[in-house]
């Protein structure tokens, strides 16, 4: 079991075809892109405490990949889900991210207990985005 004082980070690392497009994407997303870790070929986009996005350009992408990139347009490489705190925080996301220049993924699921939305980065990154009620979370 981990301990309590550490706080174990997750970094998310995704091949872009446009960091500047990129950047620009999440920012519109409501999230900050720390300067310390971007450059012309990278840029980190945090999104909590805990967890990161890199942007990696695809050259920079094949230095820390063993495999191809997949081409996120045409196969899902990941599915990536983000919870939101309410089921307005989840419509509100990811009409942002439509309105950001993201594309539908797929139809909502709206389970009473459970909602969701999916939107596709400007790349075609799969992202879910979902609330579930505290009441059933607790048991």
């Amino acid at each position: 079991m981990a301990d309590n004082a550490y706080q174990q980070m997750v970094f998310i690392n995704l091949a872009t075809k446009n960091i500047d497009a990129a950047k620009k994407f999440y920012s519109e997303l409501g999230y900050t892109i720390n300067a310390q870790f971007s450059d012309e070929n990278t840029a980190s986009v945090v999104i909590s405490d805990s967890i990161v996005i890199m942007l990696l350009s695809e050259a920079k992408f094949n230095e820390f990949a063993s495999k191809p990139i997949s081409d996120s347009a045409v196969a899902n490489e990941a599915l990536i889900c983000l919870s939101a705190e309410s089921r307005a925080a989840v419509d509100e996301l990811c009409d942002r991210a439509l309105a950001a220049g993201g594309s539908h993924a797929k139809d909502p699921q709206d389970f009473g207990q459970m909602y969701g939305r999916s939107f596709q980065d400007p790349d075609g990154h799969h992202f879910e985005v979902m609330w579930m009620d505290p009441a059933m979370v607790q048991g």
